[in-house]
């Protein structure tokens, strides 16, 4: 590192199979507006559930493309809807998920912590008994035994015993587990206002600063009025 030069610590975010890509999308695009570097690792099988859920594919080879693609995508599925956050995709560098020698595989590897969004249940079992079958799984392993924050947004419903005995053991590991439960107080009035109170949810347990939703402020009946401010 030249002298002068910040070390880069980028926030680790991992994209798994369960259905919730708007939720990802969502997290990714205020973390660039928010200046954060970004290491991204997407799953083979989130893959599956982007194609489904957009029409979109994530290929390794053409990973920035269809990067720009999928963020620039409203909840609603229309191509277009958000801009803006291109200027900031410098910020961003994408690991194969086959590759376990990537930078996030170790604990000597600078980061904030991780962010998995959305986590399905077969990742959550994989991060809670450190099976490190893939980058995702690994790089959540490297950031619980360095101490780094995880935030798990597992989305399932409902949930069976096994998989809350796997959230009970991330807890205990030092994890934050953040259901993907939307709430209506802050005044939703489109599917993008639910997607983004979830990721506004991710970012505050992150620590990272945005406008996502309005706030609760002790008003009953807020959640019903239009916000002029």
């Amino acid at each position: 590192m030249k002298p002068g030069q910040t070390q880069r610590r980028p926030w680790i975010v991992g994209v798994s199979g369960a259905s919730g890509t708007p939720y990802a999308a969502a997290v990714l695009r205020s973390l660039l507006e928010a200046g954060e570097s970004v290491d991204l690792v997407v799953s083979r099988a989130s893959r599956l559930t982007l194609l489904d859920e957009t029409g979109l594919p994530f290929r390794d080879a053409h990973w920035r493309h269809d990067l720009r693609e999928w963020l620039a995508r409203g909840a609603d599925g229309k191509p277009g809807t958000f801009a803006g956050f291109e200027e900031h995709l410098d910020g961003v560098r994408h690991w194969s998920a086959g590759d376990l020698a990537a930078g996030p595989s170790s604990g000597s590897y600078p980061t904030k912590g991780m962010l998995i969004v959305p986590a399905s249940t077969a990742c959550v079992a994989g991060v809670a008994l450190g099976l490190s079958k893939d980058l995702l799984q690994r790089a959540a392993s490297v950031t619980l035994k360095e101490g780094r924050r995880l935030v798990v947004a597992v989305r399932e419903t409902p949930l069976n015993g096994q998989t809350l005995r796997h959230l009970v053991s991330l807890d205990d590991a030092g994890a934050i587990v953040l259901p993907a439960s939307p709430a209506f107080y802050a005044g939703a009035t489109h599917i993008q206002d639910l997607v983004d109170f979830v990721a506004g949810r991710v970012l505050d347990a992150a620590g990272v600063e945005h406008d996502l939703y309005r706030r609760w402020k002790g008003e009953l009946g807020s959640g019903s009025r239009v916000d002029t401010t």
